[in-house]
């Protein structure tokens, strides 16, 4: 049955607020990948798997890559499958399976889109990680209600120029507001 309410937080970012107590998603910022009146499912974006690099990973499934890769980060996705790998990336998204998310980003979690970065003729923005967030029916839109998120279409500056410690306040600011006036309780009307 189709929901006349309902909307779609495909494409956008969930900005945690202050008050939002769960360790996952302490001023997380998510990129929604997915969503649909059955659920959704994201990435984390700015909380990098301290002991974890993107080499490691390429070694670990004898994908050949350049030492380069020691470089790049492995992000922690969320707390759901935590143990399969999510490639949130810019063009191309020629590779069988990836998820369209807007027109400058997708989602994959293909084997071939590591080879592909791997061979350095992949995306050329690209975040690993490891685990996604996920939300089933009315879940997200219950969060919400509860004053937990704040939204904004996805900024591939934030996403992909700025270091992960900027994302979350960046994300804020380009809404006209304030990290540091924002309340850790909500207020109903």
């Amino acid at each position: 049955m189709d929901n006349p309410c309902f909307q779609s937080l495909k494409g956008h970012f969930l900005m945690a607020m202050p008050g939002l107590a769960d360790p996952n998603f302490i001023k997380s910022v998510t990129c929604i990948s997915e969503h649909t009146p059955e659920g959704a499912v994201g990435i984390v974006i700015n909380r990098l798997h301290v002991a974890l690099n993107a080499k490691l990973i390429f070694d670990e499934l004898q994908i050949p890559c350049g030492p380069e890769l020691g470089k790049v980060p492995i992000y922690i996705g969320g707390p759901v499958h935590i143990d399969e790998l999510f490639i949130l990336h810019g063009r191309p998204f020629e590779t069988k399976g990836a998820l369209q998310i807007n027109q400058e980003l997708a989602l994959s979690n293909s084997k071939a889109v590591l080879e592909a970065i791997g061979r350095g003729d992949g995306p050329a923005r690209y975040i690993i990680a490891l685990g996604c967030a996920g939300w089933g029916a009315g879940q997200l839109e219950w969060e919400m209600k509860e004053n937990a998120w704040l939204t904004a279409p996805c900024d591939m500056d934030i996403l992909f120029g700025l270091p992960e410690a900027e994302r979350w306040e960046r994300a804020i600011r380009n809404m006209g507001i304030d990290p540091d006036c924002l309340m850790d309780t909500a207020g109903n009307a």
